[in-house]
């Protein structure tokens, strides 16, 4: 075919999720000499922190020349309830923008050929819209094999557990990960009588009609999970559309014309000394928990780069920067100084992790930042807080070995004892037998994870396979036309 073939894709709205997504797209425009330009369809959410962001990477996409172009969908009013979880309001957010996408898709087919739909994970409404118009709809899964499963799974364990999941006894029986105690589930499934609940369960059902699976994973990482739904484990009465597992797909590395501080600090540091502590977009703490882990830090005698970030006092989904001298217990700064480094905002996170001197990562489990600590062979510690990233943790300690276990207490607003902190922290960073296996493993996994993306490696292949069959079907569909 001569003419190319148009990849529309759309995000659920964060940077972290639009990023992922514009790195799928690359892979795809680029991949093997296929010649495909890719839209994405851009879901507008006006809070400053958030779409200041995402103009900036948008304008820095667009200036390198790739062949992606962006399009921002009609804004719609977002669907404020009192008491609304953040699950609830990001999903009815997005299915609110059902006609728009529709007229997006609609005004893509009649000047060009449309050869597939590409749907973030929280987008699953949307397939609707694919069938509809008869655009073959892939959804496309930034977290791990295991999410997937489960999400495939939740209308067959929403049949076979009659209980909330919390009371199941031991652990939750899911294909994909048979020793997830049910502490470990998503926030949205702890609560059956929630709308959250019902809108997933519905996602579950909606799954099965889709073309395919493409997952930021890769095989030498996520075996088991992938093997389960490779074997139709979670689907037991449908068959499992084609899993494509494709990662780690991650932003390039960028050289800076000027050091971050955090680089400068670093670079007076011993080889694999530090500790990081990063938290992504939407982690935060209260005072009273930022002076439970100053207190931890401290006595753990290791040396530190702490990203922290605080509820903010205006707007209550995204943090804000931290005023250190107000959270920070008397006198911790003046006696860490030298050996430890709080930076009260964002900081370069890939580039810190690339970092000769860093030997440890404290994390919130979330995927993409579990993918850039594995890239670059660092272990971690497993800090989960919110959406799916409990089950993450318990993967990366249990199934993949390359983090070591915290102590939170879900419950109390993921809170972690200074103790637990600085036990965790010894365990991670010095010679002992823990914390020597998860170096090893990880040291691994970086291997295995720059492999995968290669010629002849797994994730290449499978991307190759997602390629032909984009381009297979789309001819057959022209000229069925």
């Amino acid at each position: 075919m001569e003419e190319k073939l148009e990849l529309l894709f759309c995000p659920s709205p964060g940077i972290g999720h639009l990023i992922s997504t514009v790195e799928l797209a690359k892979k795809l425009v680029n991949s093997h000499g296929r010649h495909f330009h890719a839209t994405i369809l851009n879901i507008q959410y006006h809070i400053p922190a958030w779409s200041n962001a995402t103009t900036a990477y948008i304008n820095s996409v667009v200036a390198s020349g790739v062949n992606i172009q962006f399009e921002d969908l009609p804004q719609v009013e977002p669907p404020y309830k009192e008491n609304m979880k953040g699950e609830t309001f990001i999903c009815l957010f997005i299915e609110a923008h059902k006609a728009g996408i529709r007229d997006a898709v609609s005004c893509h087919l009649a000047t060009g050929t449309v050869a597939a739909l590409i749907l973030d994970m929280l987008c699953v409404s949307m397939l609707d819209v694919a069938k509809e118009l008869d655009v073959p709809g892939y959804i496309y899964i930034p977290s791990n094999a295991s999410f997937l499963g489960l999400m495939l799974y939740l209308p067959t364990l929403h049949v076979k557990v009659a209980s909330e999941i919390e009371d199941v006894s031991d652990v939750v029986d899911i294909p994909v990960l048979r020793s997830a105690p049910p502490s470990s589930m998503p926030v949205f499934m702890m609560d059956k009588k929630d709308e959250a609940y019902t809108i997933f369960l519905n996602y579950g059902h909606s799954l099965r009609e889709a073309r395919g699976f493409i997952v930021n994973t890769f095989m030498e990482v996520d075996m088991k999970p992938l093997k389960a739904l490779e074997a139709g484990q979670c689907l037991p009465d449908h068959p499992t559309p084609d899993v494509f597992p494709v990662g780690p797909l991650l932003a390039p590395e960028k050289e800076s014309p000027e050091k971050h501080e955090c680089i400068k600090w670093l670079d007076k540091q011993p080889a694999k000394s530090v500790v990081v502590l990063c938290f992504g977009s939407m982690g935060c703490f209260s005072e009273e928990l930022v002076k439970e882990m100053a207190v931890g830090l401290e006595r753990s005698g290791e040396r530190f780069l702490w990203a922290l970030r605080t509820p903010s006092k205006e707007n209550v989904v995204v943090p804000s920067d931290a005023e250190l001298e107000e959270v920070m217990p008397e006198g911790f700064l003046e006696r860490t100084r030298g050996r430890g480094l709080v930076w009260p905002s964002w900081i370069p996170q890939l580039e810190v992790l690339a970092h000769a001197a860093v030997g440890g990562f404290v994390t919130h489990c979330g995927w993409n930042s579990a993918l850039e600590s594995l890239w670059h062979g660092v272990p971690m510690l497993a800090w989960p807080l919110y959406a799916e990233q409990h089950m993450n943790a318990v993967e990366m300690v249990r199934e993949m070995g390359v983090a070591l276990e915290l102590k939170v207490d879900r419950k109390n607003g993921g809170f972690v004892s200074s103790s637990e902190l600085e036990s965790g922290v010894r365990r991670l960073m010095d010679g002992g037998d823990q914390g020597r296996k998860v170096r090893q493993r990880a040291e691994e996994m970086k291997v295995a994870g720059r492999r995968a993306v290669e010629e002849g490696g797994s994730s290449y292949a499978s991307l190759d396979l997602l390629v032909h069959q984009i381009i297979k079907e789309t001819s057959k569909r022209v000229i069925g036309n």
